[in-house]
């Protein structure tokens, strides 16, 4: 039966933020300080957070820099994810991944569904690994951050929560990269 197993330690890890938003400050931006929120009441360590516009390059940059620093194991992105012209998170992002999670995108949308209906599949989250690094790309409502972060990265990113999660195949993502002689 899937749970928390007491005998195991918790390991926190280091987690940063992305509010992808032309319009959103640090005063308003109500889907980071969810993030932000959850995280450090789990006890994760929130080692960055930043805004950037929504423009490919920057959203990329930002991403690429954050998986190459030794501190981030995980980025958690909010925003760019809809049908608009301006929503180009995923597409930003996913040439990044080296592996994609399809399943992230399916589970996150079957808890929106209980919750919005069929307006989740206004949705394009999408999820990956790049550079040995976890990447969620999340919608940029707080709504659609509680429910990701509250129905599936709660207890993945927890080492203590059994069967499987994400901590304990950390120290595994970058063995591609060690084969040929690199890492990060």
């Amino acid at each position: 039966m899937p749970g928390i197993d007491d005998t195991r330690p918790f390991i926190p890890v280091g987690i940063a933020v992305l509010t992808v938003s032309d319009t959103r400050t640090a005063e308003d931006d109500r889907s980071g300080d969810t993030l932000a929120a959850r995280i450090l009441d789990a006890g994760h360590r929130l080692v960055a957070r930043t805004i950037v516009p929504d423009d490919k390059d920057r959203i990329y940059a930002q991403v690429h820099a954050w998986t190459m620093a030794e501190e981030i194991d995980v980025v958690i992105t909010t925003g760019g994810t809809g049908l608009t012209g301006r929503d180009v998170t995923p597409e930003a992002l996913e040439p990044l991944f080296e592996k994609r999670m399809d399943g992230f995108s399916e589970v996150f949308h079957r808890i929106s569904y209980d919750k919005i209906g069929t307006s989740t599949i206004q949705s394009r989250a999408t999820a990956g690994v790049a550079n040995a690094t976890y990447v969620f790309v999340l919608p940029g409502s707080p709504g659609a951050c509680k429910d990701a972060w509250d129905g599936i990265l709660k207890q993945q990113l927890d080492y203590r929560y059994m069967p499987c999660n994400f901590v304990e195949i950390m120290p595994r993502l970058d063995e591609h990269l060690k084969r040929g002689g690199h890492s990060r």
